[in-house]
């Protein structure tokens, strides 16, 4: 990077701050990111390109905690990329939300102004929702940049600005065009709050108590049933819609009523006849096993009016009211006059719920109801109106999947296009497999406006706009034209987002270099819906050079589903919603309490949540900062979870985490500002044994995570960071330099100091991702002390890669036993309450040549951070004094010689504990070895490992009772 840097104070000092404060300076490391365009995309030459679109938030509201989840994991994977010196983009937007943010807006204006939106007009009520949606894109992105998103702020995109609206017009009339867009008559679920028809996504099943009415139909001209009557009986749990009847069905199978097939009955009140027909989807033992069909208010009989070619009969108006007149279609969806329309004036214009009343009190009074019994129904509700959804005949535009889906599935198939957990391709496949033609219409205002005229002798026309039509069909001024009222499905515009978004239909560089994109980061409920979508408008729409389709993204990494720590799912209605932001910086108990409570569907749980909260949060929350959240989530980020817990306590866990690395680089920095480091010459000077372990144990943990980040396991990537920083660097380096750096010898410090160094970059490199503020701010502080002029960033450092010859195996090997030897002083030391000042004399017996060595080397390292008077070596002349306590490791036994005697009564439960515990590791490992499987399949030597722990420790034991045996002398 080459451009000028615009700097300005960024950093919270680590020199005069014990305690890191995130509040205080991440919003000034984001401004200073932003400021200097670090996340824009540079194109370099024979550089590999990487990029992700955001999926886009609707504008609906702030982003939840599962937006904080996706957006972590895909700021990791660009900034990963970024750091190994890709062009990266990380493209960004919001979506319109069609439905979702129109009643938001109606509800607003219904609450704040008595109002709706046909008091508006269309024209004046999208102007309210275009307010609406500034404000609410500006907290979308404020939120974003709160969270650390590397976005290029410079062409983020939204799914209704001008030139999106162009790809949406272009995708639907090319579609159109090649006849797999049309217009048809169907059965869809409508909303009758909205008044448009609705996805099956935003409508919820219930299960709720109610009753099922027996009605007696009457056969034509009084024939005689099987049991002597001159009716069949139906069971119905919705009486309201007898009158949209067009055929009685029974199992042709069902001895009781097959002589009656063919035959006629009519309808009760309007004595319209109907037939008697047969199908198989009768359940022969559910009611009385005559089945109303009334294919126009129910998708199965639909389905079987289809099958045997019946009419379609709708009662309902849009509205929800019974109409005034049938409307009566053929099976094909055409206007038909077979029948009567004439609906009984006493029911027309009614709500149907209240004509269900009405209907079942005229079924009563001319004595055709047999009876009522109490039955569980399934009720369809909207879950954006939380209204009863209805199944109504529409017209409305349709896609032709099948001819989609084929290139779709191959695409998953054939490995171009991957899910990651791999075991949602079969979701994948079982929903493309039974796939049906897709409704994009929506009865809405807010949306994108369909691309199709009308003339007034119905003739259809698609194209952009009115004077491109008149123009290509040579109309003249007498034919008028009417474009369509509808606008499409948000799912639609949403489907060509990964090329789109990029500049598509224009053959835009963007696109060329950054599609197909890397990766999409989703949830699980919506890989239909949006997923599978995707992939089939955009190897429609979207050619290589080569005339091939392109896929919109080659994997897809699913995410789990968010909950509070009982896994209950966050919502308002629960009183459980935590919000990103308040996690990052902070929240007063009364300001969440009100938070939780205000705008509820159900007031009556307000006390309840205020009770909860109060005990869960009696503080509020603290600013925790946008790092320990984020670190939080990716350890959480399992792919074996579908359903996330998310506990407070996790995200204090990982602030604790950063306050240990700030305190960490504080200690190093405090060490390192009188060294230049920039003529320091390794070969000058030799790595000691604790040097060379930790330089491995970094070469290991940079592996490891790699791989981790690489196979998209970033629960495991940030484990591997945790336990190296925090249990190997902070817990053991740092305390075994304190000899070194404390007496000051020159050249030994200097080079523990450059160590130190070296390890805390990596550190803060590898941890960049995850982490990316206190990183930023650590990393410019240590730039600053060496004079370094051109670190800019640390997101533009290379990310570190594993070096062979960082592998120091001999004196890895030595610090881990030291350590094993360390933690079983200070066990004993715990065990037995022996003050940490109090200096322990050790005696060493051991046969094992290497064990002298590593004492001999180390001595000094052993006796400081032990806290020994001396090391000695057992020899035949050593007499061992009564008081001692022994202590068993590997190759090794301990003698810890105390003053005062020791309580035997004491030393005995101790050893006890050593038994059990040595005892459990023989178990595990016999049961290993007696495993035909483990024997079969595993190495040789590996096998002779177990085999070789399993002899130790039967030794071990063996001493450790007979040490007992003795003590209880």
């Amino acid at each position: 990077m080459k451009k000028k840097i615009i700097k300005h104070n960024i950093n919270q000092s680590i020199l005069n701050n014990i305690i890191y404060q995130p509040k205080i300076t991440e919003q000034l490391i984001y401004q200073y990111w932003e400021k200097n365009d670090f996340f824009k995309t540079h194109i370099k030459k024979n550089k590999e390109n990487y990029s992700i679109v955001i999926p886009p938030p609707n504008i609906t509201g702030n982003l939840h905690m599962g937006h904080a989840l996706q957006h972590t994991i895909m700021d990791i994977l660009i900034r990963y990329q970024r750091m190994q010196g890709k062009n990266t983009l990380w493209q960004g937007g919001t979506d319109h939300a069609g439905i979702a943010t129109q009643l938001l807006v109606e509800n607003k204006i219904s609450y704040e102004e008595n109002k709706t939106r046909y008091d508006y007009g269309r024209k004046n009520f999208i102007k309210k929702i275009l307010a609406w949606k500034t404000t609410a894109i500006t907290n979308i992105y404020n939120q974003m940049k709160r969270l650390g998103n590397s976005i290029n702020w410079k062409n983020e995109r939204f799914t209704m600005d001008n030139k999106f609206s162009k790809a949406v017009q272009t995708a639907f009339i090319t579609l159109y065009n090649n006849k797999l867009i049309y217009r048809g008559k169907r059965l869809v679920n409508w909303d009758f709050k909205l008044r448009t028809a609705i996805s099956d996504l935003e409508v919820k099943k219930y299960k709720i108590n109610s009753y099922i009415w027996y009605i007696k139909y009457p056969l034509k001209n009084n024939k005689i049933n099987s049991d002597n009557t001159t009716h069949i009986i139906i069971a119905t749990t919705r009486p309201e819609t007898i009158f949209g009847d067009t055929a009685i069905a029974i199992h042709p199978h069902d001895s009781r009523y097959n002589q009656l097939i063919g035959q006629y009955v009519k309808i009760p009140i309007i004595n319209r006849l109907i037939p008697i027909i047969s199908d198989e989807y009768v359940d022969i033992n559910k009611g009385t096993g005559c089945l109303k069909i009334t294919p126009g208010h129910d998708f199965n009989d639909y389905q079987i009016a289809k099958r045997h070619k019946l009419p379609i009969i709708n009662i309902f108006s849009e509205n929800g009211n019974i109409n005034k007149h049938l409307n009566i279609f053929d099976f094909q969806g055409q206007y038909c006059n077979k029948f009567s329309s004439n609906i009984p004036k006493e029911f027309q214009e009614i709500d149907r719920l209240i004509a269900r009343n009405k209907i079942i009190n005229k079924l009563e009074e001319l004595n055709f109801l047999v009876s009522k019994q109490s039955y569980k129904v399934t009720k369809l509700i909207s879950d954006r109106t939380n209204n009863t959804i209805e199944p109504l005949l529409t017209d409305q535009w349709y896609i032709n999947m099948k001819k989609l889906s084929q290139d779709a599935i191959m695409a998953v198939k054939t490995g171009r296009i991957n899910f990651f957990p791999s075991q949602y391709k079969n979701l994948y496949f079982s929903w493309m497999q039974n796939i049906e033609d897709w409704c994009i219409s929506r009865q809405l205002w807010w949306g994108h406006r369909i691309p199709a005229w009308y003339d007034q002798y119905g003739n259809i026309y698609v194209d952009y706009n009115e004077n491109s039509i008149r123009s290509k069909n040579h109309l003249d001024s007498n034919i008028h034209l009417t474009q369509d009222e509808n606008v499409l499905d948000t799912w639609f515009s949403s489907a060509l987002w990964s090329f789109a978004s990029l500049g598509w239909p224009d053959n835009h560089k963007t696109l060329h270099n950054f599609h197909p994109t890397n990766i999409l980061v989703t949830g699980f409920d919506i890989i239909f819906f949006w997923v599978a979508r995707m992939i089939m408008l955009t190897m429609y729409l979207l050619k290589d050079e080569h005339g091939n389709s392109q896929i919109p993204f080659k994997m897809v990494y699913v995410t789990g589903l968010i909950c509070d720590e009982k896994g209950k799912k966050m919502s308002k209605s629960k009183g459980n919603i935590i919000d990103p932001i308040d996690i990052i910086d902070g929240i007063s108990l009364e300001e969440l309490i009100a938070k939780r409570t205000s705008n509820m569907i159900q007031p009556k749980l307000a006390d309840e949540i205020k009770n909860n909260t109060k005990k869960k949060y009696p503080n509020g929350i603290q600013a925790y900062g946008a790092d320990a959240l984020r670190f939080a989530l990716t350890e959480l980020s399992s792919t074996e979870r579908n359903i996330i817990h998310l506990d407070i306590k996790q995200v204090i866990n990982y602030r604790n985490f950063c306050n240990k690395l700030w305190n960490a680089s504080r200690y190093v920095i405090i060490n390192i500002k009188k060294y230049d480091f920039n003529n320091y010459e390794k070969t000058k000077h030799k790595f000691s044994n604790i040097d060379k372990w930790i330089i491995t144990s970094l070469n290991q943990t940079i592996k490891s995570y790699r791989y981790a980040l690489d196979h998209y396991k970033f629960d495991i990537a940030a484990n591997v960071l945790y336990k190296f920083t925090w249990h190997q660097f902070c817990d053991w380096y740092i305390e075994l330099t304190k000899q070194t750096i404390y007496k000051n010898i020159k050249n030994n410090t200097i080079t523990t100091c450059y160590v130190l160094t070296y390890i805390l970059e990596n550190i803060i490199k590898l941890a960049h991702p995850i982490i990316p503020f206190i990183t930023e701010n650590i990393w410019q502080q240590i730039k600053y002390l060496q004079h370094c002029n051109t670190y800019y960033s640390i997101m533009y450092q290379p990310f570190p890669s594993f070096i062979a010859k960082n592998h120091y195996k001999k004196s890895y090997d030595d610090i881990e036993w030291i350590k094993e030897l360390i933690v079983a002083i200070r066990n004993i030391r715990a065990e037995t309450n022996i003050l940490p000042n109090v200096l322990l004399e050790l005696i060493i017996k051991t046969t094992k040549n290497k064990i002298k060595r590593r004492i001999i080397e180390n001595k000094s390292i052993i006796e400081y951070i032990a806290k020994l008077n001396s090391i000695v070596f057992f020899n035949k002349k050593t007499i061992l004094p009564l008081n001692n306590i022994t202590k068993y490791i590997k190759d090794a036994e301990l003698y810890i010689i105390f003053i005062n005697k020791i309580d035997k009564e004491q030393e005995v439960i101790r050893i006890d504990k050593e038994i059990n515990k040595i005892t459990k590791k023989i178990l595990l490992i016999q049961k290993k070895l007696n495993n035909i499987q483990f024997l079969n399949l595993a190495p040789n030597h590996i096998i002779k490992q177990q085999q070789q722990y399993l002899t130790e420790n039967i030794k071990i034991k063996e001493k450790l009772m007979n040490k007992k045996i003795f003590l209880n002398k």
